[in-house]
């Protein structure tokens, strides 16, 4: 260190684990974000290829590319980072995981405080996607999906479906005045559905229809599920912060003792590397200065 006696916190801890917990941690979130990335372009190459509807609530895999490229290009950065051990660089990556993982910790308690404002939205876009719920089978697949799961129909209530061209009373064919057959109560497992069990419910009163389809909405369906799995999200949550939370220490850590290398040798970023650096070897690395060709002469 230099003439300050002052010992940093990141000084008690090893330059070569804080750089390979970076660097692992950087990698491993690289290789997600590309496997996130691939997946979300097949996806919206097939759904091109179905004409679906255009839209970000309409179309998981634009979601899935967005989240991609922002997972590949931010743990691409901690990766160069950390071989290098660019300043720059590596307080980019730190202040992109810290504002990250803010903007999601604010969304969450914005959406719990205006929970009303949250369910409202979500109750709009959820008839938007029904009025096209035949068009895009992105929609119809995850719409089917959570009526059979959550045991519901419809968004705020199962009359949402009126919306829908083939399902509105005033529509020709079978389907007017009916809800697909998701929402329909089933007795036994594994049953063959019935598509045409909702036939003609919308013209029923809703306490004739307690037998035949699960008259709750799905909005309402999902919060009751939440409530009563609040264990299993509060550690799915904590798997999806605790991460982005060990990378903001670990990035720190790691600036820090960078830093100290920095102001002890005198030599800023890549200066580390300057080929006269053999005047300077009094204290030998042995074999992982093979490793680390950019690791100052500590520890």
């Amino acid at each position: 260190m230099s003439n300050n006696e002052e010992v940093r916190y990141c000084h008690r801890f090893s330059y070569i684990l804080l750089k390979f917990l970076l660097f692992a941690y950087s990698i491993i979130f690289w290789l997600i974000g590309g496997f996130i990335l691939g997946i979300g372009i097949y996806a919206e190459v097939e759904r091109q290829r179905f004409k679906t509807m255009e839209g970000v609530f309409l179309a998981p895999a634009i979601i899935l590319i967005l989240l991609g490229i922002v997972m590949f290009v931010v743990s691409f950065v901690g990766v160069l980072a950390s071989l290098r051990d660019n300043l720059t660089l590596l307080k980019v990556f730190m202040y992109t995981l810290t504002v990250c993982l803010i903007l999601e910790l604010l969304g969450g308690i914005l959406a719990l405080v205006f929970r009303n404002q949250t369910v409202g939205l979500l109750n709009k876009n959820i008839r938007r996607g029904i009025v096209n719920y035949y068009d895009d089978l992105d929609f119809k697949n995850i719409m089917d999906f959570v009526q059979k799961k959550f045991k519901c129909c419809g968004g705020q209530e199962y009359t949402d479906w009126s919306v829908n061209m083939y399902h509105n009373c005033t529509a020709p064919g079978p389907l007017a005045c009916g809800v697909p057959y998701t929402c329909c109560i089933t007795t036994k497992r594994n049953e063959v559905a019935n598509t045409l069990c909702g036939y003609k419910v919308l013209e029923k009163e809703r306490l004739d229809l307690i037998e035949t389809i699960h008259i709750r909405g799905c909005t309402d369906a999902f919060f009751i599920w939440l409530m009563d799995n609040y264990k299993t999200m509060a550690g799915l949550l904590l798997g999806i912060l605790l991460p982005q939370f060990f990378g903001v220490i670990v990035s720190w850590l790691y600036i820090t003792r960078v830093e100290d290398a920095i102001n002890e040798y005198g030599h800023y970023m890549d200066g580390l590397l300057q080929p006269n650096a053999h005047e300077r070897a009094a204290k030998k690395q042995g074999r992982v200065s093979k490793w680390f060709k950019c690791m100052p002469e500590i520890d």
